[in-house]
C-alpha cells in the first residue's frame, strides 16, 4: 500500500473515530510493555473498532522506523526489523547458552506443558537446577501449574517474553527442526529423543493452577517439585 493511500484511508476514516485512533496511537507509544485488547478497548470510548484501528496503524506504519507488532496476545511498536543492525549498539548481549540450556529451551518450547522428569527423559540426561534457573532469570521460560496425575508435578511452559525476543506472534509460528539448526539454535548433533514436533498451543485443561499458599520458588529451587 502505497503512502498516498494510506493517508486517504485515514481521512477516509468517520470523524468521530479519528479521535479513537490518536488514542489508542498515543497509548501504544506511552506504554512500557505490549499492551492486550482488553487494557487498550478500556481507555477507548464505548463502541470503538478496536481491531479496525489496529488494522489501520499496523498499514500506516509498516513501512516506516517503528512497526506495530503483535506478540502474543499484545501490541506494541517496535524498530523495523530491516533497521535492527543499526541498533546492535544499543541491544543488551546476552551471554551464549550452554548445549544443555538450548537444548532445555527447545524441548520445552515444543513439547510445553512439560514436566522437567520429561525434559531429562527426552534428553537423555540429568540436568543441573542452574539450567533451568538461566532460562527463568531471562523470562524465556516459567512454572505455570500442576499436571493431573499422581503426585502433580509442577509444568514448565515458554513466556510471553520468548516470543518478544524471538520475534512470533504465538508458539505455532515457531520454526521447524532444519530451521532451529541454520538459525544456530541448535546444535547438528542432538539427543536421539530431541522430537521436534508440530508446535502446538498449550492445551490448558492438562494444566492444575498453583494454590494461593505454595511458594513455587522454595519448590524448585529445593529440587521438591512434585508433592
Amino acid at each position: 500500500m502505497s503512502e498516498e493511500s494510506k493517508t486517504s484511508n485515514v481521512m477516509d476514516f468517520p470523524s468521530e473515530h479519528r479521535e479513537n485512533l490518536r488514542i489508542l496511537e498515543a497509548l501504544l507509544f506511552a506504554a512500557n510493555e505490549p499492551l492486550d485488547a482488553e487494557s487498550l478497548k478500556a481507555r477507548l470510548p464505548k463502541g470503538a473498532n478496536l481491531t479496525k484501528l489496529l488494522n489501520l496503524i499496523k498499514a500506516q506504519y509498516e513501512s516506516r522506523g517503528v512497526n506495530l507488532v503483535k506478540t502474543g496476545n499484545k501490541w506494541s511498536f517496535k524498530t523495523a526489523t530491516d533497521l535492527s543492525p543499526m541498533m546492535k549498539k544499543e541491544k543488551i548481549v546476552q551471554r551464549k547458552l550452554s548445549k544443555a540450556a538450548t537444548e532445555t529451551l527447545s524441548i520445552i518450547a515444543y513439547h510445553q506443558p512439560v514436566t522437567r522428569a520429561e525434559v531429562e527423559d527426552i534428553r537423555g540426561v540429568h540436568f543441573s537446577p542452574g539450567t533451568l534457573d538461566v532460562l527463568m532469570e531471562l523470562n524465556w521460560v516459567r512454572p505455570i501449574g500442576r499436571k493431573k496425575v499422581p503426585g502433580r508435578p509442577i509444568i514448565y511452559g515458554t513466556t510471553e517474553r520468548f516470543l518478544e525476543y524471538f520475534n512470533i506472534e504465538q508458539i505455532s509460528d515457531l520454526p521447524g527442526l532444519e530451521e532451529l539448526k541454520a538459525a544456530g539454535l541448535l546444535e547438528s548433533r542432538l539427543p536421539p529423543n530431541l522430537d521436534i514436533k508440530e508446535p502446538k498451543e498449550i492445551d490448558q485443561s492438562q494444566i492444575e493452577p498453583f494454590g494461593e499458599d505454595e511458594n513455587i520458588d522454595d519448590l524448585i529451587q529445593s529440587g521438591h517439585e512434585a508433592d
